[in-house]
């Protein structure tokens, strides 16, 4: 991964990706595979905004079913076994425990859950047995109990437990990704801002040509060509569509739905939680790293995607839904250690409805070809999710080679790992890491492996290779990240901040803030490796600690 602007714009390529999302990442890993010359700008850093704010799930969308959305929830459990395949170091399989009130929501909820296994019929053709689902099952009220002590037992009549899939890092696999990308000849850069899109032509037959990029980082223009551009902006696809028109109105509407998530302490060993208060919606509440995440809330966001953030009220009227969902939890305030915000983008079906819901409405993707409304060498990829991500991406380059009439080229993302990937059992690979490195704390270890997956040697190899052992001992005391990674995501993964180090390369930030000296022993390699100044390292800083409050402090 290396940033180049200068060389991308020196350039013509197939394909311009404008969007370092998991869907931009996908598509740009996909493009790339089947040997087209790609470009892809990212005006932040990679999975900085909707793909790092979700609730860490690759699931398959249980409550689709009520919307009778068969065809999505079939998708997505098939998309699913795809993610535990090619990103086995990052998937794992969870179980979901759903208490029971009343006799009604039980038979509903077991004619769900049985059309749930059936759409998964081929959840275990895997390698590993260590990804295998079961069936779902019932709990007695005291199984259900001893699993949750927290329930509510007035009234309990039991549980049923399923199974889906979470991710130990979903920034990391969007990194993974565009690293593949890059492996296999694509351009791409992080805090590459498109100002511009440019065309030829004019009125009903104009053609997008690419676009006019600032880098962010040292403030010069350039301008991207290529012969497709695809939008894969999540939220701000809509502004991006904009940009092509003529009048300024973009092509598609979006409804963009605001969800916080919150991190606590450890509620529960391994059994997560989906919860369904008497007010309506859901949230889970699921073990992650030694912590859990509470999640999530879903409200209509009308206002600019890049002023998203957290508030007191946020958080102290998610608390209010949690404490009525499980009462017995009782969290305050101080519980919370962390939380983050994310904004799903939705295909607006019905843009004449004032009154929005973004609860209700599909989490469907749509491909759009701007041709049809008079622009070529446009493509739009809106909506969808997470989990989907990798198929949307092999329906918009099928599409792409279609029009740029390239034939032959057939997907092989879902077999292909992603960086790190190369691991057929998870167990037995950890279990051999641990014994060729037994220079290295047993934790320091697993923590390589979980995050650099087969690539793990390379992090080690670079501490070695610069004679720097110190670079192998953890960051602080309460943590097992070592300073090999914070040079090897500058050096290899194009990390350009302090909050691309804390929070989407090495995940020290992802559950709270992780220390002042923590932070500033970052900074220190940051400042060697970057060569910031004083200035420039306590700017990093002041940035990176930003996200550790809430927006109402931060002004």
């Amino acid at each position: 991964m290396e940033r180049n602007l200068e060389r991308m714009a020196a350039t013509r390529h197939d394909v311009l990706i404008i969007g370092g999302g998991i869907t931009g990442a996908c598509i740009a890993r996909d493009a790339a595979l089947r040997g087209l010359s790609v470009a892809l700008v990212e005006k932040k850093d990679f999975s900085s905004a909707t793909s790092s704010g979700s609730s860490k799930l690759v699931h398959g969308g249980l409550r689709y079913l009520a919307n009778f959305e068969l065809g999505l929830v079939r998708e997505s459990l098939r998309e699913r076994r795809i993610w535990e395949r090619i990103a086995p170091h990052m998937v794992t399989p969870v179980p979901f425990l759903i208490p029971l009130y009343g006799s009604a929501s039980a038979l509903k909820l077991k004619i769900g859950l049985t059309l749930y296994d059936l759409l998964s019929y081929d959840r275990n053709r895997l390698e590993d047995p260590d990804k295998h689902m079961p069936a779902h099952r019932r709990l007695t009220p005291e199984e259900a109990l001893a699993c949750a002590p927290f329930l509510d037992p007035n009234g309990l009549k039991g549980a049923m437990v399923y199974y889906d899939c979470q991710m130990y890092s979903p920034e990391r696999i969007g990194v993974e990704c565009i690293g593949d990308a890059a492996d296999n000849g694509a351009h791409v850069a992080n805090y590459a801002q498109v100002d511009e899109i440019l065309t030829a032509g004019d009125g009903n037959a104009r053609k997008v040509t690419g676009a006019r990029v600032t880098d962010l980082l040292d403030g010069s223009s350039h301008e991207i060509r290529a012969d497709l551009t695809i939008n894969a902006t999540g939220p701000w696809g809509d502004m991006v569509m904009a940009l092509a028109e003529q009048d300024g109105a973009p092509a598609r509407g979006l409804i963009r739905s605001k969800g916080i998530h919150l991190i606590t302490r450890k509620l529960t060993d391994d059994m997560a939680l989906a919860v369904m208060p008497s007010g309506g919606g859901h949230f889970f509440v699921i073990p992650w790293r030694g912590h859990t995440i509470i999640g999530t809330t879903d409200t209509v966001f009308k206002g600019k995607p890049d002023e998203l953030g957290v508030t007191e009220t946020d958080i102290t009227a998610f608390l209010q839904v949690i404490n009525q969902g499980l009462p017995g939890l009782n969290l305050a305030r101080d519980d919370v250690e962390h939380f983050y915000a994310g904004l799903r983008p939705l295909v607006d079906t019905n843009p004449n409805d004032d009154e929005k819901d973004s609860y209700g409405a599909s989490r469907a993707a749509e491909v759009f070809d701007h041709a049809s409304e008079g622009v070529e060498g446009l493509l739009s990829a809106l909506g969808g999710k997470w989990t989907t991500s990798r198929h949307l991406a092999e329906q918009v380059v099928d599409m792409a080679l279609e029009k740029l009439d390239h034939t032959g080229s057939k997907c092989v993302t879902a077999t292909t790992p992603v960086q790190g990937g190369e691991i057929t059992r998870y167990a037995e690979f950890e279990a051999a890491a641990l014994k060729r490195l037994p220079q290295l704390a047993p934790e320091i270890v697993r923590n390589l492996a979980r995050n650099h997956g087969s690539r793990m040697d390379d992090v080690v190899a670079l501490a070695e290779s610069l004679g720097q052992p110190e670079l192998l001992t953890p960051l602080s005391n309460e943590t097992h990240t070592v300073g090999a990674q914070v040079v090897y995501a500058i050096r290899t993964e194009m990390a350009r901040s302090l909050d691309d180090i804390l929070q989407r390369r090495t995940g020290l930030g992802t559950l709270g803030h992780p220390g002042h000296d923590t932070i500033r022993r970052i900074a220190e390699i940051c400042r060697q490796e970057l060569g910031w100044d004083d200035d420039e390292t306590t700017r990093q800083i002041t940035q990176a600690e930003k996200r550790f409050v809430t927006i109402d402090d931060a002004a």
